[in-house]
């Protein structure tokens, strides 16, 4: 009767069995690693790619220094705030 409780029951740190769980899915994959690339280019061109073109470092422009970029923004927000009154 014990053998049977130890056997339904599993062993090792839930860590390492999750990583085994995934790591023998993805061995057992043909299309899912095609898909899983074709993820991880989606991604790599929505966070570097559209981040670079569409955000750039807009403060850089506008002074060297750290000082510099806070003076700025003080500038900005009381400006804005003042245009608002």
């Amino acid at each position: 009767m014990s053998t049977q409780a130890n056997e339904s029951k599993p062993s090792g740190n839930w860590f390492i069995r999750v990583f085994n769980f995934y790591r023998d899915g993805f061995k057992s994959m043909t299309v899912g690693k095609t898909l899983w690339l074709i993820i991880g280019i989606k991604l790599f061109i929505f966070f570097v790619i559209i981040r670079w073109i569409f955000f750039p470092d807009f403060l850089s422009s506008k002074s060297d220094d750290d000082q510099g970029k806070a003076q700025y923004v003080r500038e900005q927000l009381v400006n804005r705030n003042d245009s608002c009154q």
